[in-house]
């Protein structure tokens, strides 16, 4: 009689619901005294877009990833549906579509050759390859730069890559680091546009500094200030007295409001 495999012990998050996709579990990253993050707690749910607000080195790019599993914690757990990021990364990363500030594209690929580089790497067959490039190439309005060489395109276009990239294996969790950092404004309505779009089907953790996004975009806002949660609510909920989105900004970041 043949040995059999024990099977895969997969552990499951504390909370119940199954409709959470993202968590972050008393999230605390230490670089010896220096305190990155210090026990971030948040849940997203199924079909909601959340933005993610901070003034810079507030510790947003570190805790998105904390979350994708690019980063190990130094206390607490990341999860993204249903699985811990620090023992069942690779499971967790099925799931998940990650877009980092500075996109993993390589300047003498084309996005054709780009993507099929991508989907190869996740073990995607043939068909399914085929099927999903199609898909985000009208998703995110490739078609017309579909065999231009990276490097050659404007940031927007490159920005439009990054994200085809991060949905070709049509993940139910999208986490975008500053997806319009650095873009004209028709290049910002472009990738909002899709944004919009993505909302319609996906979980997505958006940072962002621009606060027109978080208007535009999101139905949710989790802001963070010096490694730690100051705000988790609903956009509507945030302004005091009627006051602009930017004003109750530096409020929870200063602890000054405007007048």
């Amino acid at each position: 009689m043949s040995e059999q495999s024990a099977p895969e012990v997969i552990e499951e998050s504390h909370t119940d619901s199954s409709q959470v996709m993202i968590e972050a579990a008393h999230l605390s990253k230490f670089y010896g005294p220096f305190t990155a993050t210090r026990d971030v707690n948040f849940t997203i749910t199924r079909g909601e877009v959340v933005a993610f607000l901070g003034p810079n080195g507030a510790g947003k790019s570190t805790t998105m990833k904390l979350l994708t599993g690019y980063l190990a914690p130094s206390e607490g757990s990341a999860w993204i549906a249903g699985y811990n990021m620090s023992t069942h990364r690779i499971r967790g990363s099925e799931q998940l579509g990650y877009l980092p500030e500075t996109g993993p594209l390589y300047p003498d690929m084309t996005p054709n050759s780009l993507l099929r580089f991508f989907a190869g790497a996740r073990g995607m067959s043939r068909q399914q390859t085929e099927e999903r490039i199609e898909v985000v190439v009208d998703l995110c309005d490739l078609s017309s730069v579909f065999h231009k060489a990276i490097g050659k395109l404007s940031k927007g276009f490159r920005q439009r890559v990054g994200m085809a990239q991060a949905l070709l294996h049509d993940p139910d969790v999208l986490i975008m680091d500053e997806p319009t950092a650095g873009l004209d404004p028709n290049q910002i309505q472009e990738v909002r546009n899709t944004m919009q779009r993505l909302g319609q089907d996906n979980t997505i953790l958006l940072s962002t500094h621009i606060m027109q996004e978080v208007e535009a975009m999101a139905n949710r806002v989790i802001m963070i200030n010096e490694g730690r949660l100051v705000y988790d609510g609903s956009v509507d909920e945030i302004a005091e007295d009627g006051e602009p989105l930017d004003a109750a900004f530096r409020r929870l970041t200063t602890g000054k409001a405007d007048g």
